[in-house]
């Protein structure tokens, strides 16, 4: 793989020394379909000079350095390892997205973008839908904490409570796991690194099925595994989203804070036949 050097040594020779060469300084942390299919959005808004890069490319990247020799008027981050390399640059704003440490941890005023899970309202929407009052949470205070503030300040507007487990382990999964029996009427599963393995998604599937109850996850992908229903994200307009939150950045010109926004589309799937069985309407 090719180092930063190089990579650093072949900008010099394409770009130009006056002034600043690029608007924005792409960095994608991997090659992916997801990643493509956001960037194709990103660049039908965003209509701007660009320098792309994708971190996986090379065995290493001074993205501090790199910032100083392209000398963009703002850097965009796709995906989380991109986000993290972005951590320490104070020079120009930072938009992200598709990470989701974007909506897990504090950002400075810098740094901002498109997170990639729905808003808490949304799935409050939804378990309101159903028909369920009580929501299980599982959740790790470090990756899911302030996002799981902001759905307990929004419950009660939702006519819903909250029963919250904090995992800290992912062995201690089932523990928690049996504090919530009979005590809620539907299980919410977030796109939590530490809570959801794929050990523990078979036991947490297992659980909404011996108790009767649907589970709702952040992904269509489980509901062939039995979950009731799903939010997903959609890649090309948060891509547009974010190209219109740069575009607008571009122009408000230097010393704005980058805002961190929900994403606006989400796409509702549902398990029909996990519906029936639990009597419940299609929302």
């Amino acid at each position: 793989m090719r180092s930063l050097y190089l990579c650093i040594l072949l900008l010099s020779l394409v770009l130009p020394e006056a002034a600043p060469a690029t608007e924005l300084l792409i960095l994608q942390s991997s090659r992916s379909l997801v990643y493509a299919e956001a960037l194709r959005g990103f660049r039908a808004a965003a209509r701007s000079s660009e320098q792309p890069l994708v971190l996986s490319d090379y065995a290493e990247v001074d993205v501090q350095r790199l910032v100083r020799e392209v000398r963009p008027r703002m850097v965009i981050a796709v995906g989380d390892k991109a986000l993290t390399a972005c951590r320490k640059i104070r020079e120009v704003p930072v938009v992200s997205m598709l990470s989701l440490s974007l909506s897990q941890k504090p950002q400075s005023d810098h740094v901002g973008g498109v997170t990639m899970v729905a808003a808490p309202g949304r799935y409050l929407e939804l378990f309101a839908q159903l028909g369920a009052k009580r929501i299980g949470v599982l959740y790790d205070p470090k990756v899911s904490g302030l996002y799981l503030k902001r759905a307990a300040a929004e419950a009660d507007d939702h006519n819903v409570s909250l029963t919250t487990e904090p995992v800290r382990h992912s062995r201690d999964l089932q523990g928690k796991l049996e504090k919530l029996k009979g005590e809620v009427d539907l299980l919410w599963l977030l796109p939590d690194s530490t809570v959801v393995t794929t050990v523990n998604m078979e036991a947490l599937l297992l659980f909404s099925m011996t108790q009767g109850i649907p589970a709702v996850t952040f992904t269509g992908q489980y509901l062939k595994n039995g979950a009731a229903a799903s939010l997903d994200i959609d890649p090309y307009d948060i891509g547009v989203q974010t190209g219109e939150l740069a575009l607008s950045l571009l122009r408000s010109g230097p010393d704005q804070k980058v805002p961190v926004l929900d994403p606006r589309r989400v796409r509702l799937q549902v398990n029909d036949s996990v519906l029936r069985k639990l009597r419940l309407r299609t929302p």
